[in-house]
């Protein structure tokens, strides 16, 4: 019973870190300069991507995250709502006249940078399940008692189950997020983070992003708050 115990606590620690979040910030900056003691209420949220549908959730998403941790918002593609690239993205006059115009003293990027491509080998693996194993008095027990049929035998020693290995291609995207000062224009803060083999769902790769961020913008830039 223990056994099986253990074996089923093995599967579940092995679905639980199967599940764990893909992202992870690789490194941050804060600007020496950054007064901790300025105040910023508003953030203007800019992610550039030329899929419509992911900048929109992106934004939404950023803009829960910046909400949850006490700030107004304003999202670009409730302005800009064509998807924009580097040529068609709006010029920084554009940009910035949206900024002051909606009072925003903070303005948050974000941007995939590059994504890769890695083809590895995963080996196989032999997995045992012991069943009927124990430790007696004597020492090491298989349960086998003389006279003792295959049947015996087969549920003592067990089953081998074999996983073949196999070829994989693991995808990385790097993505680079900035917030820059809106009344000086100076860079306050930036981070870089890759996501290795991301959800597939646009939806939870946003959500598990945009929380790993804006708790690290708040562990660097708030954490005197």
């Amino acid at each position: 019973m223990k056994k099986k115990s253990f074996f089923t606590l093995f599967l579940i620690s092995i679905y639980i870190i199967s599940c764990g979040p893909s992202h992870k910030i690789t490194s941050t900056w804060v600007n020496p300069n950054f007064d901790r003691n300025k105040k910023y209420s508003k953030v203007f949220i800019l992610v550039l991507n030329q899929n419509q549908s992911t900048k929109n959730i992106l934004e939404t998403d950023l803009s829960n995250a910046a909400e949850a941790k006490g700030f107004a918002v304003v999202k670009s593609s409730a302005y800009f709502t064509p998807a924009f690239g580097r040529e068609e993205l709006p010029g920084h006059d554009e940009i910035m006249g949206r900024v002051k115009q909606m009072g925003c003293d903070g303005i948050l990027t974000v941007r995939l940078v590059d994504k890769q491509k890695e083809q590895r080998y995963v080996p196989g693996v032999n997995n045992m399940m012991m069943g009927g194993m124990g430790m007696g008095m004597g020492g090491m027990g298989m349960g086998m008692r003389p006279g003792m049929g295959f049947g015996g035998f087969h549920g003592g020693m067990g089953m081998m189950m074999y996983q073949p290995g196999y070829y994989t291609t693991d995808k990385t995207y790097f993505y680079e997020a900035t917030i820059f000062d809106s009344a000086t224009e100076d860079m306050i803060w930036m981070s870089q983070s890759e996501a290795t083999n991301p959800p597939s769902s646009i939806s939870k790769f946003s959500r598990e992003y945009s929380k790993i961020l804006a708790d690290r913008i708040r562990k660097d830039l708030m954490s005197n708050k």
